[in-house]
């Protein structure tokens, strides 16, 4: 089986390029696959009212920077994307040649600004589209947006952090995508050992953070020692081919 193991900066990169340089060189140092920012306008999304405004506004990230951190990320060979939230960021990311993109619960439910023209331009690229359902999105809908496309749901609950009792694990092993908010690396692990004798290839998505960090998204993301961690131990599972346990 090939796991996938997406390190999810979200907005723990607080708006420092050379911070968000760090996490993807601590990503792939950590051996995570991929390395994921989100690419969204504070201004489609909250008010100015919402208790972390200056932090979200911080951590919008332009063109530029996507840029400067495609490039990077090519540079030491690890696979670099975004959720995207409006239209024109998927212009940007067509002209960096991303391989795949993410559309999050938020999204998927079609209820923000731009929300359904998102979608229905990430399916023309008609490449492949991690679509979370966090927030109850309608699945018949957007499987009719993407019915020409490549795409997969992912299983994800919109708490953060998730307590491990809401995780429905009959609905969650229905899915080859794992975008986890608990707490920990110990739900991640007991998928992957659950899917090794069902699935060949699978994605966990985890939200990772410095050692330091008490943004805004660090309650429930882990360390980068944690996610070491987790992979060197995903990897000895992996090993253990369970197809072959009766």
């Amino acid at each position: 089986m090939t796991v996938n193991v997406i390190a999810e900066i979200g907005s723990n990169w607080g708006g420092d390029i050379e911070l968000a340089k760090e996490h993807i060189k601590k990503s792939k140092d950590s051996g995570a696959t991929h390395v994921k920012f989100q690419m969204w306008r504070a201004n489609d999304l909250y008010t100015k009212s919402h208790p972390n405004w200056n932090e979200i506004v911080k951590s919008q990230l332009n063109e530029d920077d996507a840029r400067e951190l495609k490039k990077y990320a090519d540079s030491i060979c690890i696979e670099w994307f975004a959720s995207v939230f409006y239209p024109e960021s998927i212009d940007i990311l067509e002209s960096l040649d991303v391989k795949m993109y993410k559309i999050a619960s938020r999204t998927s439910t079609l209820n923000d600004n731009f929300s359904l023209d998102t979608i229905q331009k990430v399916a023309t690229t008609q490449k492949l589209t991690f679509i979370s359902t966090g927030e109850g999105a309608d699945k018949n809908k957007i499987t009719e947006l993407f019915k020409n496309s490549l795409s997969e749901f992912t299983y994800c609950i919109s708490q953060y952090p998730t307590p491990d009792s809401e995780i429905n694990w009959n609905e969650l092993l229905q899915y080859n995508f794992f975008s986890d908010h608990s707490v920990g690396i110990t739900m991640p692990l007991l998928f992957s050992t659950l899917k090794n004798s069902q699935s060949h290839e699978i994605f966990i998505e985890k939200h990772v953070k410095m050692d330091n960090d008490n943004g805004p998204d660090s309650i429930f993301s882990i360390t980068y020692d944690e996610l070491t961690q987790m992979i060197h131990h995903i990897s000895r599972i992996n090993l253990l081919n369970l197809r072959d346990v009766h």
